[in-house]
């Protein structure tokens, strides 16, 4: 009750629903659209006919300026915002050999892009350390190799994924010796891994040994992950 939640592409299905459950909880909604004004706003009086706070507003997500100038006017009006449901997406489903750049950049856009706009323009320091970016481009990576893998499976094309745990290269000697000691201390191994046995990961899925397995990620990380 009394807080303030943004819910992304809110005018129908998964974050209709949300929106509701919310401000029936005695939130006040800002209900986030992009293409039917006219959907997002009888949302927004639907809830309000129930007694509760809602409010449409029109922002694209993908876009990184709008994203912000959206969140500084909802906060100016609103005072805060409490809670972010970052449920805004589109599909352009194609096979991959078909996919346009257009219609993979509009998905990422507006998924990937748009859920880290909004987190950026409401959230001052990311606790990731600093590697938003980088955990997002590698989660990324992984969800595109198991799509790809099963779309290609039925032409006999296997598709993986190697995941590195801390492997001694210039990136990671560049890390100040206390980070690099940490790291250390969290790998069962209790020793960094060389290039070459990432090498030898790769070496094996490109061979014959491996012509059973498809759509995996081979952590080569001396079991910190586990």
């Amino acid at each position: 009750t009394g807080r303030v939640a943004i819910v992304t592409g809110a005018s129908r299905g998964i974050g209709k629903a949300v929106a509701k459950v919310l401000a029936a909880e005695g939130a006040t909604v800002i209900i986030n659209y992009n293409g039917s004004a006219e959907a997002a706003e009888a949302v927004a009086e639907d809830i309000r006919s129930q007694g509760g706070m809602a409010e449409a507003v029109k922002c694209n997500v993908a876009d990184f300026a709008e994203s912000e100038a959206f969140v500084k006017a909802v906060t100016e009006k609103c005072g805060r915002v409490d809670i972010l449901v970052n449920n805004a997406g589109i599909t352009r489903d194609n096979l991959i050999v078909r996919m346009t750049e257009e219609e993979f950049n509009a998905v990422l856009d507006t998924n990937l892009k748009g859920a880290f706009h909004m987190i950026r323009h409401l959230t001052k320091t990311f606790m990731n350390a600093g590697q938003a970016n980088y955990s997002a481009s590698k989660a990324g990576l992984i969800g595109l190799t198991k799509s790809v893998a099963r779309e290609l499976a039925s032409r006999n094309i296997c598709v993986n994924a190697v995941a590195p745990g801390f492997i001694r290269t210039d990136m990671t000697d560049k890390l100040p010796e206390a980070v690099q000691d940490n790291a250390v201390g969290q790998i069962p191994l209790k020793k960094m891994g060389r290039p070459e046995d990432v090498a030898q990961a790769v070496l094996f899925l490109a061979g014959d040994a491996s012509d059973y397995i498809t759509g995996q990620v081979l952590c080569v990380d001396g079991g910190m992950a586990m």
